[in-house]
């Protein structure tokens, strides 16, 4: 299989190469006329080849675009399958059909096939609906190992792992289980959206001194600055919080610091986690995304 990929990812994907022994290297470039157009150059010969793109359809739309034209200048030139490797797909949490309003998690699926994309690949999809709403195959894979070994090496595995609504409790018993801890019912809270925000309502289990919670998405930090305004009104003392994809959008979720919250572990999904805060940790995703691709 050859491998290209967007210049943020490059030493993610000479990362991949190395632990994959059959990923070649594959060459492009990438340009704009005056007008603006995109323009695509692929330099080595995919004919028949089998192709992964190591792409990323997180805003600026500039690189969805990019993906998206290689994906289809790789199909043009007679690529036998083109694999989307997308670690984290914006527009994912648009996966509810409403009447008036867009229904992107769809449309992005759309768009992948249409540029000759066969499959993607990517961590933690948002929710089951967004494979459903794809139009091609969409694997997602579960970052539970990594957030496992956070937990051993930073010494947590006895603290409570909670859920901070319904549909994160999955993500809780995946990391639970690949961390080797005793089942049991994992704490969670009901959550509901309003037009003013996100209130968190009755809490189901019990809780420690000592919290983890746990996510998919950090954008605005809304949902977790709920969830830990009602785990300190509780009497929890330390929290930490295990999130996916860590966004990091505008600084309100900075609040978090300020309510019991003294650590954020987040994978490298977003190439853009620019942060000087030593109490975010960062974990590489590349060692279960490599066992995906090598499975393909």
């Amino acid at each position: 299989m050859i491998l290209f990929a967007l210049p943020e990812f490059e030493s993610a994907a000479a990362a991949l190469r190395e632990s994959i022994p059959d990923l070649r290297n594959g060459h492009f470039r990438a340009s704009r006329f005056n007008n603006g157009e995109l323009f695509i150059a692929v330099e080595t010969e995919v004919r028949r080849k089998e192709c992964a793109i190591f792409g990323s359809f997180t805003p600026p739309d500039s690189e969805l675009l990019t993906t998206l034209l290689l994906a289809h200048t790789l199909w043009k030139e007679g690529a036998k399958s083109i694999v989307g490797v997308v670690p984290y797909v914006a527009y994912s949490r648009q996966d509810k059909n409403k009447a008036g309003q867009s229904l992107a998690a769809a449309w992005t699926g759309e768009l992948a096939r249409a540029s000759g994309i066969d499959r993607i690949v990517t961590i933690d999809a948002h929710s089951a609906a967004d494979e459903q709403l794809s139009p091609i195959p969409f694997k997602s894979v579960s970052p539970a190992p990594v957030f496992a070994a956070a937990l051993r090496e930073y010494h947590l595995t006895g603290a409570t792992i909670i859920a901070p609504d319904k549909g994160a409790i999955t993500r809780c018993e995946a990391i639970r289980a690949a961390a080797g801890l005793d089942s049991g019912a994992i704490p969670w809270f009901e959550k509901q959206r309003l037009e003013t925000g996100i209130q968190h309502l009755a809490f189901h289990g019990e809780t420690g001194m000592h919290v983890i919670l746990v996510d998919d998405i950090l954008d605005t930090g809304a949902t977790l600055i709920s969830a830990c305004e009602r785990l300190l009104c509780a009497g929890v003392e330390d929290i930490q919080i295990m999130v996916t994809h860590g966004l990091f959008t505008g600084s309100g979720w900075e609040r978090l610091w300020g309510l019991g919250v003294s650590r954020i572990f987040c994978t490298d999904t977003v190439s853009r986690i620019a942060t000087d805060e030593s109490r975010i940790v960062i974990l590489s995703i590349l060692p279960v995304l490599a066992r995906a691709i090598s499975g393909l």
